[in-house]
């Protein structure tokens, strides 16, 4: 789906949010078990793909309930 998005000839947004946080949501990379990364993390840069680092880039994964 990335690679379609990008390749259009229109303005485009390429985003990759890279789960490296185990303590708040899954975390997978190039060698879990639950998910491999290892072509969208090599492509990333040469495509101009946005790469969000959950752990890093985020402050909040799941929001509090409200009450």
């Amino acid at each position: 789906m990335l690679e379609w998005t990008t390749s259009q000839q229109r303005e485009n947004l390429g985003v990759l949010v890279h789960h490296t946080d185990a303590i708040r949501e899954y975390s997978y990379d190039r060698a879990s078990s639950i998910g491999r990364l290892d072509r969208g993390l090599n492509e990333a840069q040469q495509r101009n793909w946005v790469i969000i680092d959950m752990e890093k880039d985020w402050k909040v994964v799941f929001a509090p309930p409200h009450n």
